[in-house]
Parts: structure tokens; C-alpha cells; sequence
């Protein structure tokens, strides 16, 4: 999987906005260091929904490090995304400055967007430390599933996709490929704040 890297800014775009970078990571196994990070992919939207940018890479295993086995039993069920994830592989040493660079490019105020942030925010914050020195993000994450439950006056165990409004999810399946899930909670997070704002949800062609 190569990285794809695209900017189309808006024409005046405010730098005090916010630019929302979903981020999907795939490991292979529940904490870095231990484990490693396969892949990641990371898709720059403002509150228009438009896709500003996207950045997309595989990694090398990190040395010593091994796959838990309850998550690599459930990769044993997932072998199309298994091998999408070890196509084109980098080496994070490379990969980590350059994503660094690119979040620092996009336009306006990046605030990472994870679902759950506790998990893919973990992994990019280790990997930015450890092989770029620093993290452009800060600690600006935003916890998708914490922010529907503030939409849905529910309780956080509570909210779960199969009970969240149908017209919050766009076209793109979730697919356990690092840039699919990407673009599919991007869309989820820019309709719930839409709709959080009173303004009309995001369209999709047919």
C-alpha cells in the first residue's frame, strides 16, 4: 500500500479553524512497544466534510517485538486485511518524521479523531515519540464514541454503532484496512458534529 498524500484547501480557510484527521491504526496488538503498529491511515476533514488530504502507510514490525495471540487469532479471520497491511512496507524511522511534517502542513488547527482515541491515539503518540521526537497533535484527541455519547444523552457503554442513527454513516464499510475505517469514522464523527450544530448532514452519491 503506498501513502497517498493530496491537499485541496479551501479558498480563505480561517487558520484559527479546526481540521479533524481521522485516524484508524492496525496493530497487532494492544499496546506499542510490546507490539507493533502494521499500519496506519489518516484523513484530513473540515466541518464540511471535505477530505483536505489523506495519508496512508504500512510499517516494519518493531525489533523484538511480537503479536499478542488473542489478536492474532482474530487477524486469522481477517486475511485480506492481514495482507493489505504487509504490502509496501516502511520503515517507521522514515514514515513517523514525514507524518509528523504532513499534520503540520494541513490547514488550520489538526485535532486527532479516533475511534476509541484510547487506542489508535496510544499507538501515533508512541510512534511520533519515539521515532519523530515530538508529536504535532499535542494532546488534542477527540474520542468519536465519548462524543456520541454526549450527542445521544446515553450512557458511554451504551453507545455502540448498531444502536447510533443510520443516517450518520456513510457509504464506506468498515473493513479492518487502515484507510476504509479511516474515511468511514470520519464521516461518522463530521455527521454527529453537524447534526450536533443543526446543520444538514453530509450527502453521498447513490
Amino acid at each position: 500500500m503506498e501513502q497517498i498524500v493530496f491537499f485541496s484547501f479551501q479558498r480563505g480557510y480561517n487558520a484559527r479553524m479546526e481540521t479533524y484527521v481521522s485516524v484508524d491504526i492496525e496493530a497487532d496488538g494492544p499496546l506499542p512497544g510490546p507490539h507493533s503498529m502494521l499500519g496506519f491511515a489518516a484523513i484530513a476533514l473540515n466541518v464540511e466534510g471535505e477530505e483536505l488530504a489523506q495519508f496512508t502507510a504500512n510499517l516494519e514490525m518493531l525489533p523484538g517485538a511480537a503479536g499478542h495471540p488473542d489478536t492474532m487469532r482474530f487477524w486469522s479471520t481477517q486475511p485480506d486485511a492481514w495482507s493489505a497491511h504487509r504490502q509496501d512496507i516502511r520503515d517507521p524511522a522514515e514514515v513517523m518524521p514525514q507524518f509528523a511534517r504532513w499534520v503540520r502542513g494541513l490547514p488550520g488547527r489538526p485535532v486527532f479523531v479516533a475511534y476509541p482515541a484510547g487506542f489508535d491515539f496510544l499507538f501515533i503518540q508512541w510512534y511520533l515519540y519515539r521515532f519523530a521526537s515530538d508529536t504535532p497533535f499535542g494532546f488534542a484527541a477527540l474520542d468519536v464514541k465519548s462524543f456520541a455519547m454526549a450527542v445521544l444523552k446515553c450512557d458511554f457503554r451504551d453507545t455502540i454503532k448498531p444502536e447510533m442513527p443510520k443516517h450518520w454513516f456513510g457509504p464506506t464499510p468498515h473493513t479492518h484496512i487502515a484507510l476504509d475505517d479511516a474515511r468511514e469514522q470520519g464521516v461518522l464523527f463530521v455527521n454527529m458534529l453537524r447534526e450536533n450544530r443543526g446543520l444538514p448532514l453530509l450527502k453521498f452519491d447513490q
